[in-house]
């Protein structure tokens, strides 16, 4: 299955009629993403077919209310669907008592679990992991703690190559897990045929970077070396590169240069200020440093097969 990322948002600061703030829905080894959550995300759910009850996990990067003030809406949409499965929201420390506090006074508990997995660390960290995928945070330099967040797949099963196998009458159906999971076969005379012989590697894993609110910050760069795919934010052109200090955000200039710097395959670029009415010189500026630059674009979906 390829990664696939559908933009839901990808505006800076307040909603818009045809401008929403930040937020993605991430498919990436049958597991479902859904990484930051601004006013509005769930409109932009339903308006992109994304089913609610695929969502188990929410990574918030940081707490400004345009990354997140559409996750208590979310969290009380799903109690009124009558969810039963678990929702685990990864953010800064502090989330936890925001959504609390107002899901208290609106009286309006979930009837599923509810759990927050709270972050302060300014180091890189893994914060989830099972058999097939693993999320690593990437520390990020903005007016508030944030971070964004690495998905990387993990190897998976080796491939079967059935026209040798086909050589083999003894190797049987029963047998094809085994020889995915890379053991060798023994034949009933005591021949023992390499796993090599009978398989192929399996697909180089795939990978995510999502990095939200930013100062241009190559610190960040050994972390999402080689990645194939990088989101960095661009709020402004080069020629507010003074404003993006101040407010400790990037220009579409610096994101391409951390593309570059991290030899990534591809790029990203979203979280426009309003300031701007044409997109395409994001794309322009960029560009001149990091051909392989796409706009973040509501609706759009990228996948990387």
């Amino acid at each position: 299955m390829s990664l696939k990322l559908t933009i839901l948002g990808c505006h800076s600061a307040t909603p818009r009629v045809n401008a929403n703030p930040t937020a993605q829905f991430l498919e990436i080894k049958n597991h479902n993403f859904l990484i930051d959550c601004g006013e509005g995300t769930q409109v932009q759910l339903r308006k992109y077919g994304i089913k609610f009850s695929k969502i188990n996990h929410i990574f918030i990067s940081h707490l400004h209310g345009d990354h997140f003030y559409g996750l208590v809406g979310l969290i009380s949409t799903f109690r009124l669907l009558n969810r039963e499965n678990e929702l685990h929201v990864y953010g800064p420390k502090g989330i936890k008592e925001i959504i609390t506090l107002q899901l208290k006074l609106s009286s309006s508990w979930t009837q599923y679990p509810l759990y927050f997995h709270e972050l302060s660390s300014d180091k890189s960290e893994l914060i989830f992991e099972d058999a097939k995928v693993e999320v690593h945070t990437i520390p990020l330099d903005h007016r508030v703690y944030t971070n964004g967040f690495l998905f990387k797949e993990k190897i998976g099963e080796r491939k079967l190559d059935m026209n040798a196998i086909s050589n083999y009458k003894e190797i049987e159906i029963c047998d094809y897990q085994n020889l995915k999971n890379g053991r060798d076969f023994k034949l009933n005379n005591g021949t023992i045929i390499k796993n090599k012989e009978l398989t192929k590697d399996p697909s180089n894993p795939k990978s995510y970077a999502f990095c939200s609110d930013t100062s241009y910050f190559p610190e960040i760069v050994p972390i999402i070396k080689n990645v194939n795919c990088l989101y960095h934010e661009a709020t402004f052109l080069k020629n507010k590169e003074a404003l993006a200090n101040t407010t400790k955000h990037s220009t579409a200039a610096q994101a391409a240069s951390i593309a570059k710097l991290a030899d990534v395959d591809q790029l990203i670029i979203g979280h426009y200020s309003g300031r701007y009415k044409n997109k395409e010189d994001f794309q322009v500026e960029a560009q001149e440093i990091f051909e392989n630059t796409q706009l973040a674009i509501e609706g759009k979906v990228f996948e990387i097969l």
